[in-house]
Formats: C-alpha cells, structure tokens, sequence
C-alpha cells in the first residue's frame, strides 16, 4: 500500500478502526473467558492480530484477532496440558506449522468450498452473534425462560434502545448529509452517549459494564504477561498434536473468512491465501511467545469493518493500536462502557450478516444453492462453526453427485415418420455414478428407432459407460435400432453382430 491510497482511505480507515476497536474489544475478553485463559490473553490476541497479523496480511478488509470457534479446544488443550504456559508452547508450534503451510502455498484449500457453504457460514454466524447479544442488550445475564419471568432491566434496555436508535440513523443519507454531525462514526457517538446516560442519567450496575484489567503501574502491567514453559513443553508429545489442531483449525477457519470477506468487498479484491497462511503463522508465533491466544481471520470483525467502511488494511492495524494504547492509557474509561451499547453495535453486525435479503437471494438461486446454504446456518447455530461447515459441505457435495448422476447427457427427441429419432449427447465427465441414468435412458428407446449417441464434447468417459453403450449395440440389432456413434472407440465384435445397423462416426 502506498503513500497514496493511505492519504486517500486514512479517513475511512480511521472511522472503521474506532467500530473494529469497540467491537474487539468485549470479544478478546469474552473469549478469553470462554477459554478459561487470562482475561489479558484475549487482549494481547486482539493486539497481535491487528498490529502483527494485519501488517503482513494482504486481505484489505480481513481483521484478526482470538476466535470463538477456538475456544473450546484451547479450553480443553489448557485442561489436558496442565497449565496455560505449556499450552503456550502448542500455540508457537501452530503458527510455525501455518507459516509452513503458507510456503508451501496450501492455501489454495479455500478455494474448494462453495459459495452456498461460506454464505451459510455468513447467515450462521450472523444469527448467534444476533441472539448471543439479547442477554446483554435487555439486562439478562443468561437467556432463559427462569431469567426473562424475572423481568428484563428496563435502564439496560433503554441504552440499547437509544444506541440501536443512533446506529440506524447514522447509516441514514439525511444525517450523514448534517454538517460535522453526520461525519461521526455512529457506534462511536452511540458509546459516547451510552457512558453518559449511564453516568448522569440511569442507574447502571457494575455487572453490566465492560470489565478490562486496570494495571497501577508499568510493572504490574507487563506481569500480566505469560510467557511458554519450553522445557517443559517440549517434552510433551501432546503440545505438538495440539499444535497440529491449533494450526489445522485455525488455518481453515481463516481461510473460509478470507473468501467469505472477499465476497463481501465491495471493490471484489483478493486475498493471497498463502500470504494470510504467513501472516497467521508469525501471529500466531508471537501470540504464543508473550501470552496470548490463538489467533485467526474473524468474520465478525472483518464484517463489522466493511460495514463501517474500511478501504484497506490500515483499519485493521490502527484497531490493534487502539486496542494496545486503550489498556495502557483508559481502562478506567472503557470500564464505563455499558455492554448494552457494545451489543448494539453487534445486534446490527449479526443482523446484517443474516438479512432476509441474503435468504430471499439464495433461495431464488435454486434449491441446489439454497439446501446447503440452510443446512450450514442450521449446522452452525445447532452445534458449532466446522460441524455446521462441514455438514454444509457434505450436503453440497451431495448435491453435485446426485446432479452429475441425474445429467450426463443431453437428450432430443424428434419424430421421423411413424419411427422416433434421438439424439444421445454425452456431457462433459461420463461417471460410473452415471451408469443407472445411461442405462435407464437407452432401456426407454423403442423398437425401430434411430438413435446418435455423440461423444464430441465428452473428455472423459468411465470404461463401465462404454460397456453399457456396447452392450446396448448389441440390443440395437434386436429392436431393429439403427444406431450411429460419434466418437466413441468401443468394441463392436461381440457375439457375432452383423454390423449392417451401426454406423461409426469420427468428427
């Protein structure tokens, strides 16, 4: 990126990196939390990820940071390894494995998933982020029939409402055409106002604050740093296959937001997958050295920075200085924040990410797109990101078998006096998933027909057709079929055939 495009895009870049930072930040906590992992380690990941990451990265729109869909393998990993400093040793060795990865141009896996599986993948992810904020959002901490007969907090609600309020009317044309006013980033007036209310005007309690680590001196600071056992990690033959996991998981959830984000890029630029490999690999490798979680491309972030009109990288690294100077300079600040305004911002994310348009779209594409495309979201919100990914994909799959069985030819049919005419042209790829289609067709002709089966578009053709199509020359002389063959080499000397019906064609 040159000097340029940075004068040109600082002002969108800027904007966007405020939206990224707020919504970042509640994230790197609650994952870190859902990790069972220092609240500091989602911080320094957050960090890593738009300082690190998005200086080697090349996705103009990608951000990187700790992601949810890891969260429960690096709970489980801090579990079995024993402490979180040797696990610390596993997440050095998954990003040595990705920057490998990426050398060895393995990226290039992103581009084998369908369109319908990564905008699923979008919708799915859209509906948690969406329900996951309502607790937040109405002053509940756990969303249950139990909790709601309690009553919801009126003064929470309020502050969503009014912060929901400010965000849709700052995406408005009449606002933004409001002087100084309507050039405001919306979530960044929405929290403005948010820890004003909830200072001066409406009794907020503690509970429902954001709650960052405040640190009373340099010291105490940098000893909220963890740093890897490797003398006693090393030894273990468990750190390296949970480096493996980490750098497995990790690399395929990156590389499905890097397509799925450069889907949404409104200038349709692409990402180098192998670069974001090494980008992710030495991200990782500093995340694990000085504390921090895994690190991954995340959708929400990445979605949110669009959204909030992000040009290029440079939103994605001012966020992770955001974050970096935010923890040094106000914690005290940030801890004013009320969640409902930070679950706004996120209300409007997930909302946006799984809009009835991008239903309406999928489903006037066709059931082929719109099966897999349901059944990735039903995935995703049911059990977790790659079960629902990988259901979506297995169903997609599905779906390109049973058409490849169900058309491997092309069929016309026309009348010719009192005997029928059909013209066999055979598609592309002939399988052996093919055989029942093929022989259910030829079985159909009747008697005294003139059949072409043409092979001159055909590139490959499984040796189970060709035997089909000569045992069916075969029936042809019985049924009274005169049979013409366009480029097909099969065996016409079985069982004594006289030949007088069979005419061979090369084009």
């Amino acid at each position: 990126m040159n000097f340029a495009s940075f004068k040109k895009n600082i002002k969108h870049d800027f904007s966007a990196s405020i939206v990224v930072f707020l919504v970042a930040l509640p994230l790197c906590l609650g994952i870190a939390l859902a990790s069972g992992a220092p609240l500091y380690s989602g911080l320094i990941s957050g960090i890593i990820g738009g300082i690190v990451v998005g200086s080697f990265s090349n996705s103009p729109l990608g951000v990187s940071g700790p992601a949810a869909g890891l969260a429960v393998i690096v709970l489980n990993a801090i579990t079995d390894l024993g402490s979180f400093n040797i696990f610390l040793v596993a997440v050095v060795i998954g990003g040595a494995i990705q920057l490998i990865m990426g050398f060895f141009k393995a990226g290039i896996i992103a581009y084998y998933f369908p369109s319908s599986v990564i905008k699923g993948m979008l919708a799915g992810i859209g509906i948690l982020i969406f329900y996951k904020q309502l607790d937040d959002a109405v002053g509940i901490k756990a969303l249950s029939l139990d909790a709601i007969s309690e009553g919801i907090n009126v003064n929470v609600t309020l502050i969503t409402i009014i912060s929901l309020a400010i965000l849709i009317l700052w995406q408005s044309s009449f606002v933004k055409k409001i002087p100084f006013v309507g050039q405001l980033p919306g979530p960044l007036l929405a929290v403005i106002i948010s820890i004003l209310l909830a200072n001066f005007a409406v009794d907020i309690a503690p509970d429902y604050l954001v709650k960052i680590p405040v640190a009373s001196s340099t010291e105490e600071f940098f000893a909220s740093f963890t740093f890897p056992d490797f003398a006693e990690g090393l030894g273990n033959k468990d750190v390296y296959v949970t480096g493996i996991v980490i750098a497995v998981v990790a690399s395929l959830e990156t590389l499905l937001c890097v397509e799925a984000t450069d889907k949404q890029d409104p200038l349709k630029r692409t990402t180098s997958t192998n670069t974001e490999l090494i980008a992710q690999g030495i991200g990782n490798m500093c995340a694990g050295l000085i504390g921090g979680l895994p690190v991954t491309q995340v959708i929400v972030r990445s979605s949110a920075n669009m959204q909030a009109g992000g040009k290029t990288k440079t939103s994605a690294i001012l966020h992770g200085f955001l974050l970096l100077i935010s923890i040094i300079c106000i914690p005290v600040l940030l801890n004013k924040i009320p969640l409902a305004t930070l679950a706004a911002i996120l209300l409007i994310v997930g909302y946006k990410l799984a809009s009835p348009a991008t239903f309406k779209k999928m489903y006037s594409e066709g059931m082929s797109q719109f099966i897999p495309f349901i059944v990735t979201i039903v995935g995703i919100v049911g059990t977790d990101l790659l079960k629902g990914i990988g259901l979506g994909m297995v169903v997609a799959i599905f779906i390109i078998l049973r058409n490849n069985y169900k058309i491997p030819y092309f069929l016309e049919e026309e009348n010719e006096g009192e005997k029928g005419s059909y013209t066999i042209e055979l598609s592309e790829d002939v399988t052996f998933l093919n055989k029942a289609s093929v022989l259910k067709v030829l079985d159909k002709i009747p008697e005294e027909s003139n059949v072409t089966i043409s092979a001159t578009k055909t590139q490959f053709i499984h040796r189970d057709i060709i035997e089909i199509i000569e045992d069916f020359s075969i029936k042809a002389e019985n049924k009274k079929i005169t049979l013409t063959l366009i480029d097909l080499d099969l065996d016409l000397h079985k069982q004594d055939q006289t030949m007088s019906h069979i005419r061979v064609i090369k084009s």
